[in-house]
């Protein structure tokens, strides 16, 4: 009976350190989301080009078949993250521009939720803005959507505020999302040496020097 105990002890000890080694089963939607940040991990050190399903596999501690039934490619992987970061990214900015309806603040909550956006996620960010596969087709035109989706929205805040005809408050709308991508990526550089409440900060007051200048409908 002691033996059998002994026996009954060391087998389960056995059987638990197999199955730590694998991933515990998930809801089908933990698991997606677990596959997701494995793979944007992956993506971002990697690049497209370089990531290898199985890296990505092994850093979601899953097996490939596993991997494979929630994304039959690595393509189909790679734009299942660039489409929810890029809606993310959109809600963060619609509701930033739609929070007030001073148009002062409305451009200083956007620079701050785009700053903070890259804050909370850089690798996100990277992603999306710094791919290997930018000039893909389908990546692009992703990119697209979502630039003119902002730009059309900060564009018809301005036509409603000035006298500025639709083309040229779109144009202004391009300008002010593209300062706010291109000054976040030099942020991202600084490594936390530049605050990032002085960087949003200065970025809004730069903006909004320029865009306050033009002329109000009467």
């Amino acid at each position: 009976m002691a033996e059998s105990a002994r026996t009954q002890q060391v087998v389960p000890g056995k059987q638990e350190r197999s199955g730590a080694a694998r991933s515990a089963r998930l809801p089908r939607d933990e698991r997606r989301a677990q596959l997701l940040n494995a793979a944007l991990e992956v993506f971002v050190a990697n690049g497209f080009h370089g990531a290898a399903m199985d890296e990505i596999a092994e850093t979601a501690r899953v097996s490939k078949p596993v991997l494979y039934q929630h994304f039959p490619s690595k393509r189909e992987l790679y734009m299942a993250l660039l489409d929810s970061h890029l809606a993310t990214l959109t809600e963060l900015m619609l509701g930033a521009l739609n929070s007030t309806t001073d148009n002062k603040q409305r451009v200083q909550a956007v620079m701050r939720a785009y700053y903070q956006f890259i804050a909370a996620d850089d690798q996100a960010h990277r992603l999306v803005f710094e791919s290997d596969l930018i000039n893909d087709p389908d990546v692009s035109s992703r990119l697209e959507t979502f630039n003119r989706t902002f730009a059309d929205a900060v564009a018809k805040v301005i036509a409603e505020d000035t006298k500025l005809p639709p083309m040229e408050a779109q144009l202004l709308g391009r300008g002010l999302a593209g300062m706010a991508q291109v000054s976040a990526r030099y942020w991202l550089e600084t490594d936390g040496r530049l605050d990032l409440d002085v960087a949003s900060e200065l970025i809004y007051r730069l903006a909004w020097r320029g865009i306050s200048r033009f002329p109000k409908e009467s």
